[in-house]
Order: C-alpha cells, then sequence, then structure tokens
C-alpha cells in the first residue's frame, strides 16, 4: 500500500510537470487512447483537417490501463520529412490530477506528423497522423495510371502472364504511398510491376495517396492471360551479327555493334537475351553497343511463346584503341629526267616525275602546275617539250586533309632540231588576239604548244576558217587529255570574237 501511494504521489508531481492549461474548445478533436500495452497506442486518428485542434490523450482506467502504467504522447520536432510546427508532450496516467485524461489545443498545418511515447521502452509506440490542406495547402489528389505488358496473340490477350506496372505523380506534396489489387482481393502496397499468370480475364486497381493525405480515384485495367498455344516444341532460331570500323587485321576501332536477330514460325518470339562477357543475362531491345578495348564474348538465346529456348549463340571480337589523328603532312619530291645538253638543258623534253609518301592515313591527292598555269591533278610523269625555261610546282593531301608545303623543281628545254615548232610560243596561257583566255598554253606533245597550233598570226581565206582551223586542232587535245572539253570550249568561243581572218585584221569590227 505504501509503495502504491508513493507511485502515486510520483505520478501526480510528473502529471503536473507535463500539465497543459485547459484549452480553448476546437472545431476538431483528435483522440489518442493508450492502455497497459507498452507496443502500441489503443487508439489513434489517422486523417484530420488543417487548422484548429483540440488534441486528448487519455491513459485511465476507462481506457484499460489497470497497473497505472504511464505513457506519454509526443510529437517529433526533429525526425526529416515530417512538420516540426505543432509542438504536444503530454504525460499521463490513471493516478494524475486528470485521473489521465488531458487536452490541448493546436493548429495543424497540412502534411505528416509523427507521434510517439517518450517513456524508456515504450519505442515501439509510434504513428502517423496525415493531415489534409485547406486555405492554400495541397488539396490536389496524385494522379495514378496503370500500363500492361506482355507476349499478345493475334486476339490482344496476353500468352502465360501479364505484367502491370502502375506509375503514380504529385505536384504537390509528393506521392506518399501507392496501393493495388488483383480481382478485388484487398489491396496492398505497390512496390514493384505485378505478374498476373493465372488464365483468364483479370481487373487489377490502383490508388495513390500524397503527402497532405489525398488520395486519388481507384483507377483499373483489365486483361485477358490465356494459356501458351500447345504442339510447338521447336526453338527460335537466332543469330548475331558484328558491325563497325575495322583495322587490317579485322580488330573493331573504337566501338563494336551487335545486332540479335530471332524468327520462330511456330508460336513466335516471346524474348530474347544476351549477356556480355559472360555476365547475367539481359533483355534484348536494342542493338548492343560496346566500348571497352579487349577482346569480347556476346552469348544470346531466344525463347518462343511456348517456351521452347533456343540454344546459346555467341559472337566474338576484339576492339582497339582508334588510332592516334593524322597531322603530318605527305613528303613530296619531284624529279626531272631526259637527255641533257652541254649547258644542262633538256634537249627536246623534260619528264617531271613528282612521289608523294604519307605513313600516316596515306596520300589522297597530288597536284602540278607547269609554270603559270593552273593546279592540275598529277595521274603520270608530266612530259614538256616547249622549249624555254620552266618552272614545275606540286603538292600533295593525304585522307586526313594534311596538305604538304608547296614545293617547286626548275629546268630548261632546248629545241632539239627535230622539234614541230622550234620557235615555240611559251606565253603561259592560250592568247588569240587581245584576249587572254586563262586557260594554260601546255605543250601538245611534239614541241609546239597550244598558241603554235592555234597560229593565229598565219594567213587565212576569212574568219570562219580560222575558227574552223581551232576546232580542228583543239578537239585531238581534248581526246589527249591536254585540254578539258570546257577549257576548248573556252578558246573557240574566244576565236570567235576575235578578227582573225577578217578583211581589215587588227581593226575594230
Amino acid at each position: 500500500m505504501f509503495l502504491r501511494r508513493a507511485l502515486a504521489a510520483l505520478l501526480l508531481a510528473l502529471a503536473s510537470a507535463f500539465a497543459v492549461p485547459a484549452p480553448a474548445a476546437a472545431a476538431q478533436v483528435l483522440t489518442w487512447t493508450t492502455d497497459d500495452d507498452i507496443t502500441r497506442y489503443k487508439s489513434t486518428p489517422g486523417q484530420a483537417a488543417a487548422g484548429a485542434t483540440t488534441v486528448v490523450f487519455e491513459n485511465s482506467a476507462a481506457t484499460g490501463n489497470t497497473t497505472g502504467m504511464p505513457h506519454t504522447l509526443t510529437f517529433d520536432t526533429t525526425t526529416d520529412g515530417y512538420n516540426h510546427d505543432v509542438s504536444v508532450n503530454i504525460l499521463a496516467s490513471p493516478f494524475d490530477a486528470n485521473n489521465g485524461r488531458h487536452e490541448q489545443t493546436v493548429t495543424l498545418t497540412p502534411g505528416r506528423y509523427r507521434f510517439f511515447c517518450s517513456i524508456p521502452g515504450h519505442s515501439q509506440m509510434v504513428g502517423e497522423l496525415v493531415v489534409t490542406g485547406s486555405g492554400g495547402g495541397d488539396t490536389t489528389a496524385p494522379t495514378v495510371s496503370g500500363q500492361v505488358s506482355g507476349t499478345r496473340d493475334a486476339q490482344g490477350n496476353y500468352v502465360g502472364s501479364a505484367t502491370v506496372t502502375v506509375t503514380a505523380t504529385d505536384a504537390g506534396s509528393g506521392v506518399d504511398t501507392v496501393e493495388y489489387q488483383v480481382d478485388d482481393t484487398g489491396f496492398e502496397p505497390y512496390t514493384q510491376p505485378v505478374t498476373v499468370s493465372a488464365t483468364g480475364d483479370h481487373s487489377v486497381q490502383f490508388r495513390a495517396r500524397d503527402k497532405a493525405g489525398n488520395v486519388s480515384e481507384t483507377g483499373s485495367v483489365t486483361f485477358r492471360v490465356v494459356e501458351p498455344p500447345q504442339g510447338d516444341t521447336t526453338p527460335p532460331s537466332v543469330s548475331g551479327q558484328v558491325s563497325g570500323s575495322r583495322d587490317a587485321s579485322g580488330n573493331y576501332i573504337g566501338t563494336a555493334t551487335v545486332t540479335i536477330n530471332a524468327s520462330d514460325g511456330g508460336s513466335g518470339i516471346a524474348r530474347i537475351e544476351y549477356n556480355v562477357d559472360g555476365g547475367a543475362f539481359t533483355a534484348y531491345t536494342n542493338p548492343v553497343v560496346i566500348d571497352d578495348e579487349g577482346a569480347h564474348m556476346v552469348h544470346f538465346r531466344a525463347t518462343d511463346v511456348a517456351g521452347n529456348t533456343s540454344a546459346e549463340q555467341m559472337v566474338s571480337f576484339t576492339i582497339v584503341a582508334p588510332p592516334a589523328p593524322d597531322t603530318t603532312a605527305p613528303e613530296t619530291s619531284a624529279q626531272v629526267t631526259g637527255e641533257r645538253d652541254a649547258s644542262g638543258g633538256y634537249v627536246g623534253a623534260a619528264t617531271v616525275t613528282v612521289t608523294a609518301t604519307d605513313a600516316g592515313s596515306g596520300v589522297r591527292s597530288v597536284e602540278y602546275a607547269l609554270d603559270a598555269g593552273a593546279w592540275t591533278p598529277y595521274t603520270a610523269a608530266v612530259v614538256v617539250r616547249a622549249a624555254g625555261a620552266h618552272t614545275l610546282r606540286y603538292r600533295a593531301t593525304d585522307a586526313a586533309g594534311n596538305a604538304s608545303a608547296e614545293k617547286s623543281v626548275a629546268f630548261t628545254v632546248v629545241p632539239s632540231g627535230t622539234d614541230a615548232c622550234p620557235a615555240s610560243d611559251t606565253r603561259a596561257t592560250v592568247i588569240i588576239g587581245a584576249e587572254d583566255t586563262g586557260v594554260p598554253n601546255a605543250d601538245s606533245g611534239n614541241g609546239c604548244t597550244i598558241n603554235d597550233l592555234i597560229a593565229e598570226h598565219a594567213s587565212y581565206p576569212d574568219h570562219g576558217s580560222f575558227v574552223r582551223h581551232v576546232e580542228a586542232v583543239t578537239d585531238p587535245l581534248v581526246a589527249a587529255g591536254t585540254l578539258t572539253a570546257r577549257q576548248r570550249g573556252v578558246i573557240v568561243r574566244a576565236a570567235a570574237r576575235s578578227d582573225v581572218g577578217t578583211f581589215n585584221q587588227g581593226a575594230p569590227r
């Protein structure tokens, strides 16, 4: 008896320390109760509206406390994810001044409150209060949707099984929980896609709640699951192909792409799987790109709707690092050959051979220009028969776009005594009258230049004869590659505009 009175006195003192002044009445009353159990509250509210609220905490003989066990109702003000704007810390026991029943008026805001008993050993007594918003809080429920996936037959039924994926979003307080049920069997928490394999018609319902307590409308998807077709015992055919840039040894440079194809003449393909270098098999949906240097093996297999799986297949390959970028221009040189006289002149003709090499990406093009002529692609040794001093310039470009520095070689051609045109017209371009055509005055191949062949100072019966003469002497030059068809056209038109062969040659017409 003495101990009971002492305990009662101690509890009365504690109750006085935790006592809360009698509150004014609030529009909303929330009640928590406890008994002798230290693992849970006997009753708790789960949801409330924002605003003024009377909190009632009763731990009394009336609520089932027969031992005088004290409990507290304490609101958590430190744990992340919960509201921390309300301070409640009520100690109650059947022997306190209020016989275990206490009230406190607070103002709740939208969100979640965590409450617990703070007496040591009572840590399992914990719960949540969800407060829905009003007057500017989050009052909009989450958006929730479901999608069904799986292998389907021609009628749209799911063969063997169907998988339902539920997605919920909330732009306000955020999604708190998502629930689902299959065929009205009871809602349960949704944590991952739900697979339904029982044959027949099915309906999967789902809903979501946000952190402000707003609950979405219940959504649903319906579908039918059918048995896989019977009688198909033949596995699919499956093959793989590797693609990418390869070096001379057949290695893939930088990356390799593996494309897998499967076909099945029976129930159809259900899935294709692959692994890289012995890893776990993964569903194949797109070509597999591998960029790790070294040797690789990609294994793959396919399964049809009837469950037949092909034998495992494999492709192997090696990936090497791309070569370092080529930044070095080609090396070029030129050599002049031919019969020479005592003064070093080339008698009758000089042959110029241009050489270009590139150890990186390789030579793409070589060009040359003779005297003041335009740059021309170099395809074979250049033979120069026109008497006089000449300069041949040359350059090369590699496949990476690096161009060599321009170089040149100078030489002199002297008449051999057998040249068709010993007193050759060696002007740089073809000139008719006062018009410079801009076309290089090339050697025609027998010691005569194009200007020599045109012979504008020769005697012609009339202007038309001169033009026909120009056409006649330039036509073989096109066939020989000395002139292009465009260059020949430029020369012929210049001849037509000239006054060569007219009665008053040289006078304005």
